[in-house]
Formats: C-alpha cells, sequence, structure tokens
C-alpha cells in the first residue's frame, strides 16, 4: 500500500527537461448518452456504462502510479438536462454508492465528494458521509468525485468563507484543500473544453483530449495520455 499523501503543496517543479509521469489526473468523463444513443440504449444505460470505466480505470490508476484521481459526474449545469434522465442518474449514483463503497474500501481506496450538497436528497448526502468516513483512513490512491460540482461555484463558495490574503488561504477554503492541482486533465468525446472544470486547480495542467466515448475509454488509452504527458515540457512560467 501507498504511503500517506504529500501536502499540496510540493514545493518547486522539476526541471523541464526531466520528464516527469503524472500522479495527479483529472478527467471530464464525457460522451455516456451519445455513447447510448450510437446504440439504441436509453441514455441511462450510458451512465451506468460510464460508470463501469470509471471502476475500471480507477484500478488501472492505481497499477499506473496515479495517486489521485478525479472524475466529472454530475455538474451544476446538469440540473437542466430531462427531468427522467437527472433522476435516473442520481438513483444509479446512490446504487453505486451503497453497493461499491465497501469493495472499494477492501482495495484501500480513499473516497472524497466535492461540490455542493445543498439541493441533494438528504439520503444522498448521508451516503456520501458514510463513503468518506469509512475510507478516510485509505492511501492506496483517492477518487475524488467531483457530484453537483460547478468550477465557478466552488471559487464563489470559497470567496464567502475566505478572510485571508494568500493563495495558500484561499485554498483551504476549496471543498478539497487536500487535493492536489492535477498534473494532467483529460477530456474524452472530441470536445475541447474545460466546461467550468477545476477552474482554480487547473491553471497550470496539462489538456490532453481523447475521440472516444467515456465507456470507450481504455486502460490503453489512459496509457496514451499519461505517456503524452510525460512528453512535455512543463515550464511553471520559466524558460
Amino acid at each position: 500500500m501507498a504511503a500517506e499523501l504529500e501536502p499540496s503543496s510540493e514545493g518547486p517543479a522539476p526541471p523541464a527537461s526531466q520528464p516527469r509521469s503524472a500522479r495527479y489526473v483529472a478527467i471530464i468523463t464525457d460522451g455516456n448518452g451519445r455513447w447510448a444513443r450510437a446504440r439504441g440504449l436509453p441514455v441511462g444505460e450510458g451512465h451506468n456504462a460510464g460508470a463501469d470505466t470509471v471502476k475500471a480505470r480507477l484500478r488501472d490508476a492505481v497499477d499506473l502510479g496515479i495517486k489521485e484521481l478525479t472524475v466529472y459526474s454530475f455538474s451544476t449545469e446538469n440540473w437542466s438536462r430531462p427531468s427522467e434522465e437527472v433522476e435516473g442518474l442520481i438513483a444509479m449514483f446512490s446504487r453505486r454508492i451503497s453497493d461499491e463503497t465497501p469493495e472499494l474500501h477492501a482495495e484501500g481506496v480513499r473516497m472524497r465528494f466535492i461540490g455542493r450538497r445543498e439541493g441533494l436528497t438528504e439520503t444522498l448526502v448521508e451516503q456520501m458521509r458514510w463513503a468518506e468516513e469509512l475510507t478516510s483512513a485509505n492511501r492506496r490512491i483517492t477518487l475524488f468525485v467531483a457530484f453537483n460540482y460547478g468550477g465557478r461555484a466552488e471559487i464563489i463558495d470559497a470567496a464567502r468563507r475566505f478572510t485571508g490574503t494568500s493563495e495558500d488561504e484561499f485554498r483551504a477554503c476549496l471543498y478539497a484543500p487536500e487535493m492536489h492541482d492535477p498534473d494532467l486533465i483529460i477530456r474524452t468525446s472530441g470536445e475541447r473544453r474545460l466546461s467550468n472544470y477545476l477552474l482554480w486547480q487547473s491553471a497550470y495542467s496539462e489538456l490532453v483530449f481523447r475521440d472516444e466515448l467515456w465507456p470507450d475509454f481504455t486502460r490503453e488509452a489512459l496509457q496514451q495520455s499519461l505517456s503524452e504527458y510525460s512528453a512535455r515540457q512543463r515550464r511553471f512560467g520559466r524558460r
């Protein structure tokens, strides 16, 4: 089992010429609905397939040395989708937390949910709290699930609590202050935008865009994304 996660401050970045593997990865898991429609299936089947892919790639992430994986599960804008789809998504999310948390706990996964909990059912909020408490001591990998999440909403909510003057003090007001800034953000489905995802944390993240719809995102696709990241030079404002 891996050592305890380090605090968010990592010190100076390595020289630009030194290759570096991505330890902190975030994914915009886009394309579930299109995947289902292409197969003549209800959109809920696409979300179920996408959830299966999250679980599979989480296990791959452990093998590939990733310490934190953040997935975009439900955005603040997703409430505008058809009510039947939203209700199905929330029911699936609730069921997955209940059924899969013990299994993930046994595998050493620490679970954290980021996003607004206002407006969610009391049952779902309690399930999130239970999963976080049960897995809080695990250190193999941290899975951050962005649910009812928006990057602008997070910044606004942090600004309401902020009373300091420094970036570190502002970070302490974010939903998960212990989350590292992602080394790499991957988006599937061919779209090329951040869609209100981790706006504060992504200031220096590398971006990789993939054409696969999320349920088709394989271990090989993840490895290719990590290889593309490793081939880049990160200067952080230096020459």
